[in-house]
């Protein structure tokens, strides 16, 4: 198979996820919506788009994976050494902003 014919068929078939996406979007927003607040109204299919890249910007991103990408770091965690562990704790702000206390 030849390299256009491959990115064409991805290509096509990423439009085609978009599409499915917003049109899901788009019917679940007419059911739910209208339905439970009075003022809320029927929105169509550009808006629907809309709202799908409002909502993977805002709680999902693009490439499909958040948090610990893939479990990645979580991976590199795990092959670390005990010693390493507590240098990297060590070297580490805390997320509270206070300063760690010696533990020893």
């Amino acid at each position: 198979m030849s390299f256009r014919l491959r990115c064409f068929g991805k290509a096509l078939l990423v439009l085609v996820g978009i599409a499915v996406l917003g049109w899901m979007v788009m019917l679940l927003w007419n059911w739910v919506v209208p339905a439970l607040f009075i003022g809320g109204r029927s929105i169509d299919f550009p808006h629907a788009l809309g709202l799908l890249v409002l909502s993977r910007i805002l709680f999902g991103g693009f490439r499909g994976h958040g948090g610990w990408h893939g479990r990645r770091h979580w991976r590199r965690w795990e092959r670390m050494t005990p010693e390493e562990r507590e240098n990297f704790q060590k070297s580490v702000p805390p997320a509270n902003g206070k300063p760690q206390e010696d533990r020893a």
